[in-house]
């Protein structure tokens, strides 16, 4: 039995376009590097942080004498106390920042954005700061002018938890401002419904 010409034809698959597919190559690369890129950049920093360029006595060198010129008077107790409650709290802002930064990585979140608040992306997001955050103080063990601290670890979690609790209080104010509830599924992610129309 012959095959039939037309029928083969109408079921050959269309020829492909490489140039097509090769186009949209750079736009991914752009779409990766748009997202990515900032992380990387922090991640970056926290790192060089963590060398003898973040030393406390580094630290000291630069924070103390702008201290003793806005406050002569001020004591060098409270001057070291100041120096520390910097360094401190520079732990929490840069464990903050890269939560949302993993965020909006994994998120990549859109302007007029139409999808649904999740719990996943968020949560993924403190984890991987908290997991960097160990990584990290594991790094300072090597370097001979720092030292690893638990305590460190502690500001770096609370500061990622920050992030996350931030990213939460978000979704919400923007789903007020969409006119939508959100509506918390002890089983999952919240979803946003409608809001029921006030009766006139």
């Amino acid at each position: 039995m012959n095959a039939d010409p037309n029928c083969t034809a109408r079921h050959t698959p269309p020829p492909q376009h490489p140039a097509r597919h090769s186009a949209s190559a750079p736009s991914r690369l752009r779409q990766l590097l748009k997202y990515w890129a900032p992380v990387l950049v922090w991640m970056a920093l926290i790192f060089s942080a963590s060398t003898d360029v973040g030393s406390s006595q580094r630290s000291s060198r630069l924070i103390a004498p702008l201290l003793r010129w806005l406050f002569p008077r001020m004591s060098a107790q409270t001057i070291d106390a100041v120096v520390l409650a910097v360094r401190k709290s520079a732990h929490v802002t840069e464990y903050t920042v890269l939560t949302l930064l993993v965020w909006r990585a994994l998120r990549q979140p859109v302007r007029h954005d139409p999808r649904p608040w999740s719990w996943r992306p968020a949560a993924l997001a403190t984890a991987v700061a908290i997991a960097y955050a160990g990584s990290d103080e594991l790094h300072q063990a090597f370097v001979p002018s720092r030292q690893a601290q638990l305590i460190d670890v502690l500001l770096d979690t609370t500061g990622a938890l920050i992030g996350l609790v931030a990213l939460a209080l978000w979704a919400r104010w923007r789903a007020r401002g969409l006119g939508l509830a959100t509506q918390l599924d002890s089983s999952g992610p919240p979803t946003l419904r409608p809001q029921p129309p006030k009766p006139g």
